[in-house]
């Protein structure tokens, strides 16, 4: 399964964001792999002046996607990592966090 979302990000926290994302900084990479989350790829966008927005994109390798994405909601240091990282970020209208994209092509 693959999953492409997009979300806000506040312009004055996008240092702060790739410092967190940095190679340097294992985060909850064990925790997306515990979950058979792969190839997760962030990508930031500015879309004018103020805007900037970033697109996320990975594969879900397992075979129960619901429970393993509310598993992992529950761990620990997923929630501590949520917290930084929700904060510096702007969900679109009517949401709280990433929005699902609907996939329109895919070339394997």
């Amino acid at each position: 399964t693959r999953v492409g979302m997009i979300i806000g990000i506040n312009p004055d926290k996008i240092s702060a964001y790739e410092a967190l994302h940095a190679a340097s900084n294992q985060g909850v990479r064990d925790l997306l792999d515990k979950y058979h989350v792969h190839n997760f790829s962030i990508y930031i966008q500015k879309v004018d002046e103020r805007h900037y927005y970033l697109f996320a994109y990975y594969e879900y390798t397992g075979s129960n996607y619901k429970q393993d994405m509310d598993t992992l909601a529950r761990e620990p240091r997923n929630i501590a990592w949520l917290s930084k990282t929700d904060a510096m970020q702007i969900p679109f209208a009517g949401e709280k966090t990433w929005t699902k994209m609907q996939e329109v092509f895919h070339n394997p």
